[in-house]
């Protein structure tokens, strides 16, 4: 339902991409069981063609490919240049709280494009953000991330927050409880937020900045609950790089736990 809402919010067209995991073992035993699972995604998906269109005005197709589904929905989406990418955070084996489908996290870091990540189905939502949440930390990707704001919201009418979490860790509690340490951390902390609000400035937003304390993802998340917000904006990695191999663990932590969507910038 984000997805479809978002998409008459935009006026963008859907294709929907079904991926059938080919197993060269298990087909080979069993032929014809590639066969019948395409024709069961194509039927899937067709349902969905027929259901969604008519009560939400938009233009949907799909397409059927064989292969792993984080490395087949990148691909589709290159090859017809979407920029948004909009998935779940599980599919039917359902996800553990503590670590993201790897699906999910697998299609992050393989797109050319944005990813929207939606947890659960949302009935009254329309596409529309008015809370935008934008964790902050002067890295490129959060620049871009304040910057996608203009281009997902009215300006004139979003309110955005700029959140710059001062990492705690317990064994260096001591080490920052320092007068002097604390000044500096402090002082530091809010030069990021402010180039946060110049950066949202320039695109004709109004920003509030605030900086907290503690582990970083579990802050985003406290903090966009507490503030009501309807959308978070963040990057796949901070200033510290990725690994190609997984997913930023602030990132993958902010998506597993949020209730509300969290859009991935790349």
């Amino acid at each position: 339902m984000e997805t479809l809402s978002w998409a008459r919010a935009h006026g963008s067209k859907i294709t929907m991409v079904h991926s059938v995991f080919f197993d060269s073992e298990e087909f080979s035993i069993s032929p014809g069981q590639l066969e019948k699972r395409i024709k069961e995604g194509k039927a899937a998906c067709e349902q969905a063609m027929e259901t969604y269109p008519s009560e939400f005005g938009i233009e949907m197709d799909y397409l059927v490919r064989e292969g792993e589904p984080h490395e087949v929905v990148p691909a589709v989406a290159a090859e017809i240049g979407a920029d948004l990418i909009a998935l779940g955070t599980y599919g039917r084996k359902g996800l553990k709280r503590m670590v993201m489908g790897s699906v999910t996290a697998g299609v992050i870091i393989n797109s050319h494009c944005d990813v929207m990540v939606v947890r659960k189905q949302c009935e009254d939502c329309t596409g529309e953000y008015h809370r935008i949440l934008v964790p902050f930390d002067d890295s490129r990707l959060s620049h871009l991330a304040v910057e996608r704001v203009a281009e997902v919201a009215d300006p004139q009418d979003a309110s955005l927050t700029i959140l710059y979490v001062i990492p705690r860790y317990e064994e260096m509690i001591e080490f920052f409880n320092t007068s002097s340490i604390r000044g500096r951390v402090n002082e530091e902390a809010h030069k990021i937020v402010l180039e946060g609000e110049r950066i949202a400035d320039e695109r004709g937003m109004k920003a509030h900045t605030m900086v907290e304390e503690g582990r970083v993802a579990d802050k985003v998340v406290e903090t966009a609950k507490g503030l009501g917000s309807d959308l978070i904006i963040l990057g796949s990695h901070g200033r510290r790089g990725i690994d190609k191999s997984i997913l930023g663990s602030t990132t993958e932590r902010v998506i597993a736990h949020s209730p509300i969507p969290v859009l991935v910038v790349k």
